[in-house]
């Protein structure tokens, strides 16, 4: 009997500074077969940002209804606006067979996890705290309290490690990403 070979919700969380973003970029520029939630936010958009590319950028009363409707897997409130992911774009993705990831927050993986049970987590790790350290410190674009409040998170966010189906240490862009498609491909016959 063959066994059905049906795309896993992936979602990749981890402490900030690991490098989520630097991943997800490089797999959609290499994988362009993975698709990559796009989150509805309450934040204004940057300069280069469109609306449905990077975010739904919606006002707080739509993202009221989103929440009141059960139409976010998981939602979060960060730096005074909010965050989440459109559950129906998700559910149609991997109803079409295709491999769907999610770079969220650890909360938001919480959240996934208690919805979708099946889903798998993937924690992204450093390679050391040093090196966590550095790339924190490094940006060069926060105060120190800013880099202390991360730091601070970070602790909190690397020890919920456990939580997670499978770790990943971001020593390589190119080799986190080629381990994260295979995790993301193999057959999710239990």
């Amino acid at each position: 009997m063959a066994v059905e070979v049906r795309p896993r919700l992936t979602v990749l969380s981890g402490p900030s500074g690991v490098g989520k973003s630097t991943v997800v970029a490089h797999m959609r520029k290499v994988h362009p077969e993975v698709w990559l939630s796009v989150s509805a936010t309450t934040r204004k958009p940057r300069p280069g940002e469109r609306h449905g590319v990077q975010y739904f950028f919606v006002g707080d009363d739509e993202f009221d209804k989103l929440i009141a409707n059960g139409e976010l897997l998981e939602w979060a409130e960060f730096a005074g606006n909010r965050y989440g992911t459109p559950r129906q774009a998700v559910l149609e993705r991997l109803a079409a067979g295709e491999p769907v990831l999610l770079e969220i927050d650890l909360q938001g993986a919480r959240q996934v996890k208690e919805s979708m049970p099946d889903s798998r987590l993937v924690f992204l790790a450093p390679p050391s705290w040093d090196e966590l350290v550095r790339r924190l410190t490094g940006r060069g674009t926060e105060s120190a309290e800013v880099i202390e409040r991360r730091l601070a998170a970070a602790t909190v966010e690397l020890a919920a490690e456990s939580e997670f189906d499978t770790t990943l240490v971001n020593t390589s862009v190119e080799d986190v990403s080629r381990e994260l498609l295979a995790l993301m491909t193999v057959s999710s016959g239990k």
